[in-house]
């Protein structure tokens, strides 16, 4: 299942339970955070009887964490970014 199934993404979504940064240093993009700002992209769970929103927040975290983000970015040395696209194509799996 991807995560594209359980919950709403897209940037500019002040409504969203939490964002993940799409652009900046390779250090800082992909990192969840409960600021909103037009620019990163936000996650709303939609079937909170499958996913808690604050579950996910912290899983995030540990895939950022991970270093996950880090293999996927594109553009220059000093300046990545990630698309709404590679958050909606998060593959969730049940334990």
């Amino acid at each position: 299942m991807k995560l594209s199934q359980l919950a709403t993404i897209r940037v500019n979504y002040p409504e969203a339970h939490f964002w993940i940064v799409r652009r900046g240093s390779a250090e800082r993009c992909g990192e969840p955070t409960r600021e909103f700002n037009p620019e990163h992209i936000g996650i709303r769970i939609e079937k909170t009887d499958i996913l808690l929103p604050d579950y996910l927040f912290y899983v995030m975290m540990h895939v950022h964490h991970c270093g996950y983000w880090k293999q996927i970015v594109t553009g220059s040395l000093s300046l990545v970014n990630i698309q709404v696209s590679d958050v909606r194509n998060i593959k969730l799996s049940p334990r």
